[in-house]
């Protein structure tokens, strides 16, 4: 399926060709194409098991594709000779585990990369990761440690921490699912307001209310294959294909 014209006709800023992904036996993804423009906030969606978060992983390598293209913003990812580790940089990810050291303050999780990665000085370092921390409403919880958190703080400091590096697109995956119902709204309000400073993201969520208000193009996945796309307005409104029907559905009964 050829992706639909991109959202405001921005430049694309990844490109992703023929994915495969084999696990074994079992085959994940079968030949999927995902095209993102610059500020372009795409959103997929999809039954567990249906490819997402392998899709999402291959998309900074920490799944490598069986087969396929991939190229973030003008680099060829899975060309041997690309520093992965550079590129990543470029690309944010945030997981569903906040994956926070203990041991450090919110201020520390977030400078550790700047320094270690980036060759920061610690001001540098620090100064950074305090402006991501404000960005993401936790500037008073700077020298709080994880324990010190709510989950939903915690998570806001796993989105800084991806922020500080200054990428070019960030990845959610299901960022508010080990989250309590009450603690989800933060997360989310972020994530808006990372979309109005034009933030190029791709997010994996079933947080379809979120979806339906900010994303500019919703995907469908089911059985490793991208079964429909377009706005919200058709995606959920007047879905094309039978089995998005299903699936929207069963997730409106529940």
């Amino acid at each position: 399926m050829r992706p639909p014209p991109r959202a405001g006709g921005g430049n694309p800023i990844v490109e992703a060709r023929g994915i495969h992904k084999h696990f074994g036996p079992l085959h994940i993804l079968k030949g999927v194409d995902l095209v993102v423009a610059e500020r372009e906030l795409v959103f997929v969606i999809g039954p567990s098991g249906s490819g997402k978060s392998t899709l999402l992983r291959c998309l900074n390598r920490l799944e490598e594709p069986s087969g396929g293209s991939i190229t973030v913003d003008g680099i060829d990812l899975l060309d041997r000779r690309t520093d992965v580790n550079r590129v990543r940089q470029r690309i944010g990810m945030v997981f569903q585990s906040f994956n926070l050291y203990p041991h450090m303050t919110a201020l520390g999780n977030v400078a550790l990369a700047l320094r270690k990665v980036q060759g920061k000085t610690r001001a540098e370092a620090e100064a950074r990761a305090r402006a991501a921390l404000d960005r993401v409403h936790l500037a008073d919880r700077a020298d709080h440690h994880p324990a010190q958190l709510s989950g939903g703080q915690q998570q806001r400091v796993a989105i800084a921490r991806a922020i500080a590096l200054e990428p070019r697109v960030m990845l959610f995956d299901e960022p508010t699912s080990a989250l309590d119902p009450e603690l989800v709204g933060g997360v989310l309000q972020v994530m808006r307001e990372l979309r109005e400073d034009g933030m190029t993201m791709v997010v994996v969520s079933h947080e379809m209310a979120f979806a339906r208000a900010a994303a500019d193009r919703v995907i469908f996945m089911a059985d490793g294959r991208i079964v429909e796309q377009g706005p919200p307005a058709q995606v959920f409104g007047a879905p094309q294909q039978e089995r998005t029907r299903a699936f929207l559905g069963q997730v409106e009964r529940h």
